[in-house]
């Protein structure tokens, strides 16, 4: 499988490669075009109670769409639901932990789990997220763009908790504070996490919680009546 990625960062496409007869998963919607020869199957991955779990714990689609190639190969693109960037990350038998929403699409050696866990509730993603596992190319996107840091051992760096989109799993994640009371509380920055290394984290540039704060203000009044 060859993925290319174009656009970015503010509105990505991965345009994939498929050989003969391979086939990749992704998340509802993702789909922006594809080879006539490409078929899809839509199902509910792992069974009712899987499919449940990702859907209500890990914020994604209760069903996922399967493209396979037919015999000479295919493509298809794919595009994240608002506009910002798309980060590519193979899974070598080393899990990663994608916030909700994030995960766009995946090889079909790649496992998706809702992981309830201390990590997420830290990292303030409510008390799961998706954990992938295995082997095979992950496909994350996010709102704005992707920066990426590598955390060596023992390491720490601090994050705002609505900035993050995936991290290594192995990471320990911790949640603090900004400053002391008064950059808590009139900052604007709140809760962060400190995580610390080795591993490494996916930072996207803009916050999609930052973004419905400005909308909510500008949506008309409703009149009242006289």
């Amino acid at each position: 499988m060859d993925i290319e990625l174009k656009y970015s960062p503010s509105y990505s496409l991965a345009v994939v490669k498929l050989s003969p007869n391979e086939r990749i998963r992704a998340e509802a919607g993702a789909m922006v075009s594809m080879s006539a020869s490409v078929n899809i199957e839509t199902k509910a991955e792992g069974g009712l109670f899987k499919s449940l779990g990702r859907a209500l714990l890990g914020g994604e689609s209760f069903f996922q769409n399967f493209f396979q190639a037919g015999p000479e190969g295919g493509e298809i693109t794919l595009a994240p639901e608002l506009p910002g960037d798309i980060a590519v990350i193979e899974l070598k038998d080393k899990p990663l932990m994608i916030q909700s929403g994030s995960y766009l699409a995946s090889e079909t050696g790649v496992d998706l789990n809702a992981k309830i866990s201390m990590k997420a509730f830290m990292s303030a993603e409510g008390i799961s997220m998706l954990e992938s596992s295995g082997q095979g190319k992950v496909l994350v996107s996010s709102y704005g763009a992707i920066f990426d840091r590598e955390l060596k051992d023992g390491e720490k760096y601090v994050v705002d908790t609505t900035h993050l989109v995936a991290f290594d799993a192995n990471i320990n994640v911790t949640t603090r504070t900004a400053g002391g009371l008064k950059s808590t509380l009139l900052s604007g920055e709140g809760l962060v996490v400190e995580m610390t290394g080795p591993g490494k984290i996916y930072i996207q540039t803009r916050s999609p919680k930052a973004l419905i704060n400005w909308i909510i203000p500008q949506l008309p009044k409703p009149s009242s009546s006289s």
